[in-house]
């Protein structure tokens, strides 16, 4: 069975960083045969894209995050990371992992990011 498991979230003052990881196991093929993604959903609030990177290396990302934000891979680590810098307080989400590969999708079960003083 596929998982995704993300790490590195918790609580950060305004201006801060966090780096977020999420493993991918159990898959009997490679990461690198996968779009992957970050999306993020706050009390109230729809989930949304925050970042993304083809399996291709092609990245997308919001609006809200551009120049803050960066996705990378690691395809031999079975890893996406998310390098979030100068946090706000609008930030502040649960932050989902991601895999895709046409219509077939799985989900990590999330993290907690908290940006406040």
């Amino acid at each position: 069975q596929v998982q995704l498991v993300e790490s590195g979230g918790g609580l950060v003052q305004p201006g801060g960083s966090l780096r977020l990881s999420c493993a991918v196991s159990g898959s009997i093929f490679s990461m690198s045969l996968y779009d992957m993604g970050w999306y993020r959903q706050a009390p109230g609030k729809q989930r949304e894209l925050v970042a993304g990177i083809t399996s291709g290396n092609t990245t997308t990302y919001a609006d809200s995050v551009k120049g803050r934000f960066t996705i990378a891979r690691d395809n031999a680590k079975n890893t996406v990371f998310l390098r979030m810098n100068s946090l706000k307080p609008e930030d502040t989400a649960v932050y989902y992992c991601n895999r895709r590969r046409g219509v077939i999708t799985t989900w990590g079960q999330g993290i907690q990011v908290t940006v406040s003083s």
